[in-house]
């Protein structure tokens, strides 16, 4: 595998077919233009390598996954300089959510504004118990940019996305469990160990089904049912021009584990 090159703002491991991101920037991991750069560059960078199944993304320490942007920057009222990095949030979470496998975060601590939205563009979150998560945007004069009026309603409903971003109400990680905005609450300490087990099981699936059934998935979320059924039908088709679908058939019936070509 080609070594990957350093991430301002971000450190990157590979740990099988797993790569873990882990947020850098102390104290609180805020977003900078070039960290969201880099996460931009990191996801392209993971997607390119075949061998690489998930994106496990964290935080570093145990009080902040991230507190989002750092607010001096918008504080003298620049509206170019806030344009542009309204800009780079949309790019860095748009291709996060793209990610050709599956991106778990891990969040470990405070995941505030830009930081619940780069959660919010993974596929899977997982909180740790003493974790707490918020879009108090509109308590500042701005709203969320990046994917959270969108990614939030969709997860949760549009009651409770209105109860978080207009009403600015901060919850934790059990709330969070509650209302379906994590899928998983573990002790403090252990969301990172969970999210790469999980990401293990990920790396037992086949690459292609997997590319294939997320693309469908977060297909619903633009098109009506009528349109993504038979499009579901075509995708479950097309699989079998890939050697997967042959391998992993066959593993089955003669009960051993597949060797995907995929990496």
């Amino acid at each position: 595998m080609t070594p990957l090159p350093a991430y301002p703002g971000l450190s990157l491991a590979l740990d099988g077919h797993t790569a873990i991101a882990t947020l850098d920037h102390p104290p609180a991991h805020t977003w900078t233009a070039e960290s969201l750069a880099a996460l931009e560059g990191l996801v392209a960078d993971v997607s390119a390598v075949p061998e690489i199944r998930a994106l496990v993304i964290t935080g570093s320490g145990s009080k902040f996954f991230s507190a989002g942007a750092d607010l001096k920057l918008f504080a003298g009222g620049d509206k170019a300089a806030a344009a542009e990095m309204a800009r780079r949030f949309g790019r860095a979470f748009e291709a996060l959510a793209g990610f050709r496998g599956v991106s778990i975060a891990a969040i470990n601590g405070y995941a505030m504004g830009g930081g619940l939205e780069c959660a919010l563009a993974c596929d899977i979150r997982i909180a740790e118990a003493h974790a707490q998560m918020a879009l108090p945007e509109a308590g500042v004069g701005l709203l969320p940019c990046a994917g959270g009026t969108q990614n939030l309603a969709w997860l949760v409903g549009e009651g409770w996305a209105k109860r978080m971003i207009l009403a600015g109400e901060r919850i934790d990680a059990h709330r969070a469990l509650a209302i379906g905005l994590v899928e998983e609450v573990v002790p403090e300490g252990a969301a990172l160990a969970t999210a790469v087990a999980l990401a293990g099981k990920v790396a037992r699936q086949s690459p292609a089904s997997v590319a294939a059934c997320k693309a469908l998935i977060q297909g619903a979320r633009q098109r009506p049912m009528q349109h993504c059924l038979p499009v579901e039908r075509e995708a479950f088709i097309d699989l079998f021009d890939t050697a997967d679908q042959k391998e992993g058939v066959n593993a089955f019936l003669e009960k051993r584990a597949p060797r995907w070509s995929h990496g």
